[in-house]
Protein backbone atom coordinates (compact mmCIF):
# COMPACT_ATOMS: atom_id res chain seq x y z
CA UNK A 1 0.00 0.00 0.00
CA UNK A 2 2.84 2.41 0.82
CA UNK A 3 4.24 2.07 -2.71
CA UNK A 4 1.12 2.95 -4.70
CA UNK A 5 -0.59 6.25 -5.37
CA UNK A 6 -3.67 7.05 -3.30
CA UNK A 7 -6.23 9.80 -3.90
CA UNK A 8 -5.59 12.99 -1.98
CA UNK A 9 -8.25 14.35 0.36
CA UNK A 10 -8.73 16.94 3.08
CA UNK A 11 -9.70 15.62 6.50
CA UNK A 12 -12.56 17.79 7.80
CA UNK A 13 -13.12 16.06 11.16
CA UNK A 14 -12.09 12.84 12.88
CA UNK A 15 -14.01 10.97 15.59
CA UNK A 16 -12.26 7.72 16.54
CA UNK A 17 -12.15 5.53 13.44
CA UNK A 18 -14.72 7.70 11.63
CA UNK A 19 -13.78 10.78 9.66
CA UNK A 20 -15.24 13.24 7.19
CA UNK A 21 -13.17 13.77 4.06
CA UNK A 22 -13.38 16.18 1.15
CA UNK A 23 -12.09 14.69 -2.10
CA UNK A 24 -11.22 16.76 -5.16
CA UNK A 25 -12.44 15.61 -8.60
CA UNK A 26 -11.15 12.09 -9.32
CA UNK A 27 -11.18 9.98 -12.49
CA UNK A 28 -12.37 6.39 -12.09
CA UNK A 29 -12.27 3.35 -14.35
CA UNK A 30 -15.41 1.37 -13.64
CA UNK A 31 -16.84 -2.01 -14.59
CA UNK A 32 -20.17 -3.54 -13.57
CA UNK A 33 -20.28 -7.26 -12.79
CA UNK A 34 -22.83 -9.75 -11.51
CA UNK A 35 -22.58 -12.33 -8.75
CA UNK A 36 -21.89 -12.46 -5.03
CA UNK A 37 -19.80 -9.60 -3.62
CA UNK A 38 -16.55 -11.55 -3.25
CA UNK A 39 -16.72 -13.11 -6.70
CA UNK A 40 -17.80 -9.80 -8.25
CA UNK A 41 -14.84 -7.85 -6.92
CA UNK A 42 -12.46 -10.57 -8.07
CA UNK A 43 -13.89 -10.49 -11.60
CA UNK A 44 -14.04 -6.68 -11.67
CA UNK A 45 -10.45 -6.45 -10.44
CA UNK A 46 -9.29 -8.82 -13.19
CA UNK A 47 -10.98 -6.76 -15.93
CA UNK A 48 -9.66 -3.42 -14.64
CA UNK A 49 -6.14 -4.76 -13.99
CA UNK A 50 -6.04 -6.00 -17.58
CA UNK A 51 -6.85 -2.44 -18.69
CA UNK A 52 -4.17 -0.68 -16.64
CA UNK A 53 -1.53 -3.29 -17.48
CA UNK A 54 -1.78 -2.51 -21.18
CA UNK A 55 -5.03 -3.76 -22.74
CA UNK A 56 -5.85 -0.28 -23.97
CA UNK A 57 -5.28 2.17 -26.79
CA UNK A 58 -2.89 4.88 -25.73
CA UNK A 59 -3.28 8.52 -26.77
CA UNK A 60 -0.90 11.30 -27.56
CA UNK A 61 -1.32 14.99 -28.29
CA UNK A 62 -0.29 16.31 -31.67
CA UNK A 63 0.25 20.07 -31.66
CA UNK A 64 -2.98 21.71 -30.48
CA UNK A 65 -5.30 18.97 -31.70
CA UNK A 66 -7.26 16.46 -29.66
CA UNK A 67 -5.49 13.27 -28.55
CA UNK A 68 -5.00 10.79 -31.36
CA UNK A 69 -4.97 7.02 -30.89
CA UNK A 70 -1.71 5.16 -31.39
CA UNK A 71 -1.21 1.44 -31.63
CA UNK A 72 0.73 0.60 -28.47
CA UNK A 73 -1.06 -0.05 -25.20
CA UNK A 74 0.11 1.97 -22.20
CA UNK A 75 0.89 0.51 -18.80
CA UNK A 76 -0.34 2.56 -15.86
CA UNK A 77 0.63 2.46 -12.22
CA UNK A 78 -1.56 0.57 -9.77
CA UNK A 79 -3.39 2.77 -7.26
CA UNK A 80 -5.29 2.20 -4.02
CA UNK A 81 -7.98 1.69 -2.91
CA UNK A 82 -9.99 -0.68 -5.08
CA UNK A 83 -13.61 0.45 -4.72
CA UNK A 84 -16.79 -1.62 -4.78
CA UNK A 85 -20.39 -0.41 -4.69
CA UNK A 86 -23.66 -2.29 -5.05
CA UNK A 87 -25.91 -1.21 -7.91
CA UNK A 88 -29.28 -2.96 -7.85
CA UNK A 89 -28.45 -6.67 -8.28
CA UNK A 90 -24.92 -6.02 -9.60
CA UNK A 91 -21.65 -4.61 -8.31
CA UNK A 92 -19.59 -1.70 -9.61
CA UNK A 93 -15.85 -2.18 -9.18
CA UNK A 94 -13.68 0.92 -9.60
CA UNK A 95 -10.00 1.83 -9.87
CA UNK A 96 -8.86 5.38 -9.13
CA UNK A 97 -6.80 6.60 -12.06
CA UNK A 98 -3.34 8.15 -11.45
CA UNK A 99 -3.69 11.90 -11.00
CA UNK A 100 -1.29 12.71 -13.85
CA UNK A 101 -4.05 11.78 -16.32
CA UNK A 102 -7.06 13.75 -17.51
CA UNK A 103 -10.09 12.18 -19.17
CA UNK A 104 -8.63 13.28 -22.49
CA UNK A 105 -5.15 11.83 -21.93
CA UNK A 106 -6.18 8.50 -20.39
CA UNK A 107 -5.68 5.44 -22.59
CA UNK A 108 -8.97 4.15 -23.98
CA UNK A 109 -10.03 0.72 -22.64
CA UNK A 110 -10.18 -1.99 -25.28
CA UNK A 111 -12.88 -3.67 -23.20
CA UNK A 112 -16.36 -2.28 -23.85
CA UNK A 113 -17.29 -3.20 -20.27
CA UNK A 114 -15.06 -0.48 -18.81
CA UNK A 115 -16.16 3.14 -18.59
CA UNK A 116 -14.09 6.15 -17.54
CA UNK A 117 -15.92 8.65 -15.34
CA UNK A 118 -15.06 11.91 -13.63
CA UNK A 119 -16.21 11.99 -10.01
CA UNK A 120 -16.79 15.61 -8.96
CA UNK A 121 -15.48 17.08 -5.72
CA UNK A 122 -17.27 15.03 -3.06
CA UNK A 123 -17.63 14.85 0.73
CA UNK A 124 -17.60 11.40 2.34
CA UNK A 125 -18.01 10.13 5.87
CA UNK A 126 -15.70 7.14 6.25
CA UNK A 127 -15.20 4.35 8.79
CA UNK A 128 -11.82 2.61 8.74
CA UNK A 129 -11.11 -0.89 10.01
CA UNK A 130 -8.47 -3.63 9.85
CA UNK A 131 -8.86 -7.38 9.47
CA UNK A 132 -10.48 -9.51 6.81
CA UNK A 133 -13.16 -7.57 4.95
CA UNK A 134 -15.69 -10.39 4.70
CA UNK A 135 -19.42 -9.84 4.31
CA UNK A 136 -20.05 -9.94 8.07
CA UNK A 137 -17.36 -7.36 8.85
CA UNK A 138 -18.50 -5.05 6.07
CA UNK A 139 -22.13 -5.32 7.22
CA UNK A 140 -21.12 -4.52 10.82
CA UNK A 141 -19.05 -1.44 9.92
CA UNK A 142 -21.64 -0.20 7.44
CA UNK A 143 -24.26 -0.36 10.21
CA UNK A 144 -21.95 1.55 12.58
CA UNK A 145 -21.35 4.23 9.96
CA UNK A 146 -25.07 4.55 9.15
CA UNK A 147 -25.84 4.87 12.88
CA UNK A 148 -23.21 7.63 13.17
CA UNK A 149 -24.75 9.47 10.20
CA UNK A 150 -28.17 9.25 11.84
CA UNK A 151 -26.93 10.55 15.22
CA UNK A 152 -25.05 13.43 13.57
CA UNK A 153 -28.10 14.27 11.42
CA UNK A 154 -26.13 14.04 8.17
CA UNK A 155 -27.84 13.52 4.83
CA UNK A 156 -26.42 10.46 3.01
CA UNK A 157 -26.32 10.28 -0.78
CA UNK A 158 -26.27 6.97 -2.63
CA UNK A 159 -25.11 3.51 -1.62
CA UNK A 160 -22.07 2.76 0.57
CA UNK A 161 -18.75 2.30 -1.18
CA UNK A 162 -16.26 -0.28 0.09
CA UNK A 163 -12.55 0.48 -0.21
CA UNK A 164 -9.77 -2.11 -0.04
CA UNK A 165 -6.14 -1.00 0.12
CA UNK A 166 -4.10 -4.19 0.41
CA UNK A 167 -3.20 -7.38 -1.40
CA UNK A 168 -4.92 -10.56 -0.17
CA UNK A 169 -1.54 -11.78 1.09
CA UNK A 170 -1.33 -8.90 3.61
CA UNK A 171 -1.66 -10.02 7.23
CA UNK A 172 -5.22 -9.24 8.43
CA UNK A 173 -4.15 -6.89 11.26
CA UNK A 174 -2.16 -4.80 8.76
CA UNK A 175 -4.99 -4.40 6.27
CA UNK A 176 -6.80 -1.14 5.68
CA UNK A 177 -10.46 -1.37 4.76
CA UNK A 178 -13.05 1.38 4.59
CA UNK A 179 -16.76 1.95 4.17
CA UNK A 180 -17.51 5.33 2.60
CA UNK A 181 -20.85 7.09 2.27
CA UNK A 182 -21.26 10.33 0.38
CA UNK A 183 -22.97 13.04 2.41
CA UNK A 184 -24.46 16.38 1.60
CA UNK A 185 -21.99 19.20 2.20
CA UNK A 186 -24.06 21.61 4.29
CA UNK A 187 -21.38 24.32 4.21
CA UNK A 188 -21.41 24.37 0.40
CA UNK A 189 -25.21 24.52 0.31
CA UNK A 190 -25.15 27.41 2.79
CA UNK A 191 -22.56 29.29 0.71
CA UNK A 192 -24.59 28.87 -2.48
CA UNK A 193 -27.75 30.02 -0.65
CA UNK A 194 -25.99 33.16 0.58
CA UNK A 195 -24.63 33.91 -2.91
CA UNK A 196 -28.07 33.70 -4.50
CA UNK A 197 -29.71 35.84 -1.79
CA UNK A 198 -27.25 38.72 -1.67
Amino acid sequence: MSHVEQPEYTQVTMDGNIEIRDYPPIILAEVEVSGQRKQAISEGFRILADYIFGNNTSTKKMDMTVPQPIEEGEKMAMTAPVLQQQHMDKWKVKFVMPKKYSLESLPRPNSKDIILIQMPATRFVVIRFAGVADDESIKLHTAQLEAYILVKKMKPIGQPIFGFYNRPSTLPFLRRNEVMIEIEDVSTIHSKFMETHQ
